[in-house]
């Protein structure tokens, strides 16, 4: 086929978005593609719409996930096929979460996150596009945590920032997409008009014990309850970077999912969960350090937290015994 030929049977298609890492890679497949072409909004007959999932861009500006979605749908009645990226964030973390969890589980977002119920109801918008007129389909893609090293967000560096994390606590097991593999998630969808919901993930998980070591966490020390929580509160509040509310119960509890629906379309990871988490996250001097020495380090830490604790506790008693007299 000729380059003219199949520039006029390529399908034109927008991409929200596109200055950002996952819509940079998008652009560069639709390039590449004889099946699709890059197009203005006014002649596009498909509409990825990444800026939903952006989050860093919507908080800087203020805005709701859903900000401009409606709008870009209402304005473009000749569109008859619309790519979401969401996240699946949606999907809430929560310790009774089935392992992995599939397109078909409920939407459990966490109510102090507003961004993931703000997905769920971009989610729900664009369906009440499609079935508003015959012939419209949808693509919702629901990503796992997705870095890369040229566009790891605020948001999925916090999360891999606090996973693995935990003191005296058990991890739980985390996944990691690169951005290339969602990026041909998006373009796979384009090409084939998919209709319905689907998971982007690679294949399996990383275990907490495994997300601990890439991190370069402390050895951990059991400790009594009470303490692994006055330890965890102060971790988390001296986080390094913005923390959003309600993310915390996304680093405690699973919200693994499973990728069979969309690989059996014919997608496939080429970059695994360690693969991507390394690349997405910057090395920590904690990694280069020798198991021992590093076990001496952490039995030294323990040892500043326990005399810290024990000072709040006693000067605690004094202030209490004063109040008395």
């Amino acid at each position: 086929m000729s380059v003219t030929g199949s520039t006029a049977t390529a399908t034109p298609v927008w991409v929200s978005d596109g200055t950002g890492g996952l819509g940079a890679r998008v652009l560069r497949l639709v390039a590449a593609s004889d099946r699709a072409r890059a197009a203005e909004p006014a002649e596009c007959d498909v509409l990825v719409w990444l800026a939903a999932t952006d989050a860093d861009a919507r908080a800087v500006r203020r805005e709701s996930a859903l900000a401009g979605f409606g709008a870009a749908l209402h304005d473009h009645p000749h569109v008859t096929h619309v790519v979401l990226v969401s996240s699946a964030m949606v999907y809430g973390a929560w310790a009774n979460n089935p392992v992995p969890l599939t397109e078909d589980a409920l939407l459990r977002p966490d109510v102090e996150f507003p961004f993931a119920r703000q997905l769920g109801a971009a989610e729900q918008l664009v369906d009440e596009w499609r079935m508003a007129v015959p012939g419209r389909s949808v693509t919702v893609l629901r990503p796992a945590v997705a870095m890369a090293s040229d566009g790891t967000s605020r948001l999925a560096s916090a999360l891999a920032a606090a996973m693995g994390q935990r003191a005296g606590e058990a991890d739980p097991p985390a996944q990691f997409l690169h951005l290339d593999d969602l990026a041909s998630a998006v373009m796979l969808a384009v090409e084939q008009r998919l209709d319905g919901v689907y998971n982007v993930a690679p294949d399996g998980w990383i275990p907490g014990e495994r997300v601990r070591a890439l991190a370069g966490a402390v050895p951990r020390v059991k400790l009594p309850d009470r303490m692994n929580q006055v330890i965890n509160n102060l971790r988390w509040r001296f986080q390094r970077g913005p923390i959003p509310p309600g993310l915390r119960s996304y680093t405690r509890w699973p919200w693994l999912v499973a990728n069979d629906r969309l690989r059996a379309v014919g997608w496939q990871p080429s970059v695994t969960n360690e693969q991507a988490y390394v690349e997405g996250t910057e090395a920590k001097w904690w990694t280069m350090v020798s198991p021992k020495r590093r076990q001496e380090i952490a039995l030294g830490g323990l040892g500043a937290v326990l005399v810290l604790i024990a000072v709040v506790v006693v000067r605690g008693l004094r202030r209490a015994r004063a109040r008395r007299r």
